[in-house]
């Protein structure tokens, strides 16, 4: 069981690495916009995971609108009573795209690999983007990915492999707020999975973290993605919640 001070802390230490160009903060909840098309940067989430409201569900809407963006909610499963999900719906909205909230001791991810194999640098490297933009890759999404994850002042960014032309394989990034390492951005280039290469930036990140105090760590994984979460799981990673974007569909 999460305490209430680990799940605020969790959602604003995820804002803390992506970075949304603008967070404003309504009781309870934290309101990111963001240009980018990336979902955590630019969806509302509440701090608590209390049963939701239908008047605050609204309130956040109409501050969405009035500023021209499209409103987004984060929202956990087992908050949405049967009537909220209904008005939801009602409204046009529907929830897609699961999403596992995962922690672990870092004690797991130190011994998936030495601490030293993977190269971490305190700012965004060609061989670390290069992974994003890979042949197999939408260049779109990934060239988004490489803008968003690069914002940060808390990110340290890990890449390990070597491929032509000096571009790395594997790539994510760690960052540090809140009292937690949270992991982002892992891409392990097409054809070169089952290497351990993920394994070796979990644990350079890991590393990283344990020699700054930090001890606990979360990550966010696709609830369809089972080739992820095996690896997650051997490094000791357990499901907290499962959450939901709710959203109208494009007009």
């Amino acid at each position: 069981m999460m305490s209430p001070n680990d799940i605020a802390s969790i959602e604003r230490a995820t804002l803390d690495a992506v970075c949304p160009a603008e967070v404003h903060e309504f009781p309870g909840w934290l309101l990111p916009y963001d240009p980018l098309p990336i979902g955590r940067a630019q969806s509302a989430v509440p701090l608590a995971h209390t049963p939701l409201a239908l008047p605050e569900l609204l309130h956040i809407e109409a501050h969405y609108q009035e500023r021209q963006r499209p409103t987004v909610f984060r929202l956990p499963e087992g908050l949405i009573r049967p009537e909220i999900g209904d008005a939801l719906q009602a409204m046009g909205y529907s929830g897609h795209h699961g999403v596992l909230v995962q922690v672990a001791e870092l004690a797991g991810l130190l011994r998936l690999a030495p601490p030293d194999a993977a190269t971490l640098s305190a700012s965004p490297s060609a061989p670390w983007a290069s992974v994003y933009t890979a042949d197999g890759f939408d260049p779109v999404d990934g060239a988004n990915r490489v803008q968003l994850l690069s914002r940060s002042r808390h990110v340290v960014y890990a890449c390990a492999g070597e491929g032509e032309n000096g571009q790395a394989l594997a790539a994510g990034t760690g960052s540090i707020s809140q009292g937690w390492l949270s992991i982002h951005g892992m891409r392990t280039a097409p054809g070169a999975q089952g290497r351990g290469l993920a394994s070796r930036i979990l644990a350079g990140l890991a590393a990283h973290a344990a020699a700054q105090g930090v001890h606990r760590v979360f990550l966010q994984v696709e609830d369809d993605n089972l080739v992820a979460q095996g690896l997650y799981g051997k490094a000791g990673f357990v499901t907290a919640w499962r959450y939901h974007y709710w959203r109208r569909p494009p007009a």
